[in-house]
């Protein structure tokens, strides 16, 4: 039969329809334009929630059919072990570290800064080892929105789905405007600010449309040029501290005894709170992630072990060093305009006063890459947050939308055209536009991490009352459940001591009544936020806390044919060379301590298959 007499199936396409049908090729020879524009149309094989099946009566939220939906996304799972190391290592190192650092630092002097970003990496430890233990297990769209939603109320899943994708869509144009900013240093104004937001706007939104990959490759380039300022800073810090700078003079520990190590007493390390929690905001980003990584149980683990380290080294060291190298009282610390204006930044600083010429600017390139670095993670966050809630039946149902590249393109779309927010920057209102623009995103992180541990907590109890034992578990948090619940007694005591800072700031003896009130919306702007979401949601719906007995631990449940994963992982492991076994199984691929625990696993539990890829699926 010729070509011609084939009927339109045969030839990959259905009749009428220029797209390929399920399980048809399609003609190779079709031009690039063609094929462009195929890739925006919506994947014919998507899994996605069937229409009315969430919430179909109006009242009753249907918790299982939303779980189903987020462990069926369609989204590309392209993202690999390389790019999710350096998300976890570098990701969140921005302006929170370069310039934030100095209004801490100013606030309440070096012991205060050590402490207060000391104790949030504690708690982000806590964190992170907790929402790695769930997304290995459950690597679903939405991740921690979504685990709220299966594993503490739907409501306040819904709440924290809104929270986080609100807060990467302000972030956007926030951060493009601290770009245009980081020039300033440069050209001192000269040039419309609006003309480097053009230029940034188009590269973020450039990088997204190549989908997961594009993302995933500038975080792994943008990652390795802000580790590796950071190590630079704390080789050159420690020689200027110890005398080896140009001017030769030896600095010790005098600026802890002159002007002091704690500044502003107790309230000072309570005001460091805040700014640290904004810095390391972005490290819960892994999880998202987890959807659309190749093999999320053995890249996750690693990139989740890789935090403890960036705490340690990229913030605590770095920030010693600051601390011994830059006095509290320096005015050049509260002297900027933005959280991105360098002049203000401790490590500019800190250069300067060495007396070395041109470094400065150089790490005012690194500021910049950071806030775009940031920037492109916020489309990223937010359209994925957007598309898991759309799936789950907590938002508009176009959002849904994924295309054949895997892209949530509508959600990519609504977070590029907030970014055109970002023209503030060249009009007079600039510096008061960023500051009700952070502090919408400010508070958004500390509930985005109280939630994950609160889930975390809720997930054990249901995971032991069903009947399972942690050594089923593919990965299990260092920490775990006390760490859980000391990360979730952090994040209430740091709610707490922002209402306090907030209400009663450094220096509120002298403020009117006007800007007292003004300070504390600032501060405190995303709890109402948050109420406005969580109350409506759970009046309308009446939607119950999840039990544990009723918790669904099935739908999007990975890889739990552990003893047979283990068994292909010694086979791989047996073939590499010599210098890679050298390093241990831990220290390859983080499989160490899974292997440990999946040497015990005898059995594959009742009804569950191998499916080729490590992945398992409940048969019936």
């Amino acid at each position: 039969m010729s070509d011609l007499e084939k009927p339109a199936s045969d030839n990959g396409y259905h009749a009428g329809s220029s797209s390929p049908s399920y399980g048809d090729a399609a003609d190779h020879k079709r031009s690039w334009t063609t094929r462009f524009v195929d890739s925006f149309k919506r994947d014919p094989n998507a899994h996605t929630t069937p229409k009315g099946a969430v919430g179909a009566d109006g009242k009753v939220f249907d918790v299982e059919t939303a779980a189903a939906a987020t462990a069926e996304s369609p989204l590309a799972r392209k993202l690999k072990g390389r790019h999710l190391q350096m998300i976890a290592i570098g990701g969140s190192i921005g302006t929170g570290l370069f310039v934030g650092s100095g209004t801490a630092l100013a606030r309440g002097g070096p012991a205060s800064l050590l402490i207060g970003y000391g104790i949030i990496g504690i708690m982000l430890y806590c964190t992170v080892h907790a929402l790695g233990e769930m997304a290995v297990l459950f690597p679903v769209a939405g991740s921690f929105s979504a685990y709220s939603t299966r594993f503490l109320d739907p409501a306040w899943g819904f709440a924290m789905g809104w929270n986080y994708a609100m807060q990467w869509l302000i972030v956007l144009p926030l951060e493009i405007v601290a770009a245009s900013i980081t020039i300033e240093y440069w050209n001192k104004g000269s040039i419309n600010n609006d003309a480097w937001v053009s230029i940034f706007l188009v590269l973020i939104i450039s990088i997204n449309l190549f989908g997961v990959r594009g993302y995933g490759e500038a975080e792994f380039v943008f990652s390795i040029i802000k580790v590796i300022a950071v190590i630079g800073f704390i080789i050159l810090g420690i020689i200027l501290n110890c005398g080896g700078g140009p001017r030769g003079e030896y600095i010790g520990g005098r600026y802890w005894n002159d002007p002091g190590a704690v500044h502003n007493g107790f309230k000072g390390v309570c005001s460091v709170f805040v700014t640290a929690a904004f810095a390391f905001a972005g490290t819960e980003l892994v999880g998202l992630a987890a959807a659309e990584t190749a093999n999320p149980r053995k890249s996750l683990p690693t990139a989740v072990k890789q935090v403890f380290w960036r705490i340690t080294l990229f913030y605590i060291v770095s920030l010693t060093l600051v601390g011994l190298l830059v006095p509290h009282n320096d005015e050049r610390l509260l002297r900027g305009n933005s959280n991105a204006d360098a002049s203000a930044s401790p490590f500019v600083i800190a250069i300067t006063n060495a007396g070395i010429d041109g470094l400065p600017s150089v790490m005012n390139v690194v500021i910049m890459i950071a806030v775009l670095s940031v920037g492109n993670s916020s489309i990223y966050g937010s359209s994925r947050t957007l598309a898991a809630l759309a799936e789950q039946g907590q938002a508009p149902r176009f959002l849904a939308y994924i295309d054949r590249k895997g892209r949530p393109i509508v959600g990519i779309a609504i977070a590029s055209i907030l970014g055109f927010l970002a023209f503030i920057a060249g009009s007079d209102k600039q510096a008061e536009a960023f500051d009700w623009m952070l502090a919408i995103s400010g508070l958004s992180s500390i509930f985005t991490w109280g939630s994950i541990c609160g889930a975390h907590i809720r997930f054990r109890k249901g995971w032991k009352v069903q009947g399972h034992t942690l050594d089923e578990l593919a990965f299990r948090s260092q920490p775990g459940i006390i760490g859980s619940w000391i990360g979730l007694a952090l994040n209430i005591l740091v709610l707490i001591a922002q209402f306090w800072t907030g209400f009663a700031p450094v220096g509120y003896a002298s403020m009117s009544n006007s800007e007292l009130v003004q300070n504390w919306f600032q501060a405190y702007l995303a709890f109402p936020v948050i109420l406005a979401f969580y109350v409506p949601y759970k009046l309308v719906y009446k939607t119950p806390f999840v039990r544990s007995h009723n918790m669904d631990l099935h739908s999007g449940i990975r890889e739990l044919n552990l003893a047979e994963l283990i068994a292909e992982e010694r086979a791989e492991r047996a073939a590499w060379p010599r210098w890679k076994k050298d390093e241990g199984p831990e220290d390859a691929d983080g499989g160490g301590e899974e292997e440990a625990r999946g040497a015990a696993v005898e059995e594959v539990p009742e009804g569950w298959v191998d499916e080729g890829e490590g992945e398992g699926k409940l048969e019936g």
